[in-house]
């Protein structure tokens, strides 16, 4: 059952990753300074981000399931407050540091750590949901 909740909570936060990047493609696509061709569309068509991307969160939502475990966390609601927590508390920040360095847009980071916020939400929920 927990390799389960942990696919399925991989699952659910990358469809909704796939939801916010495309209703944010072209803000993130400026913030991140993607080149494009003439019809707006980036040049790098490799599946490779989208391969690792699911690795991410399939590693993302096997530790949050050992911690919430740990943690004695065991409601979707409690999975959902926490996950939040994680992104709002943990990732964001880490994203804002790298962008901080990197002297990208802040709007870059508002959109990844958004990412990241209710990215971690989601797969709290999802894993106290089963």
């Amino acid at each position: 059952m927990g390799l389960v909740s942990v696919l399925a909570a991989a699952a659910a936060s990358y469809i909704f990753g796939a939801i916010w990047y495309m209703t944010l493609s072209k803000p993130w696509i400026s913030a991140a300074g993607i080149a494009c061709d003439d019809q707006g569309k980036p040049l790098n068509s490799s599946a490779t981000p989208f391969i690792l991307s699911a690795i991410a969160m399939v590693v993302v939502a096997g530790m949050m399931r050992h911690t919430f475990a740990m943690a004695g966390i065991d409601t979707a609601l409690k999975g959902l407050v926490s996950g939040l927590g994680i992104g709002l508390f943990f990732i964001g920040p880490w994203i804002m540091i790298n962008n901080a360095y990197g002297d990208r847009p802040f709007r870059l980071t508002l959109i990844d750590g958004g990412y990241a916020t209710f990215g971690c939400a989601i797969i709290g929920f999802m894993l106290e949901l089963f």
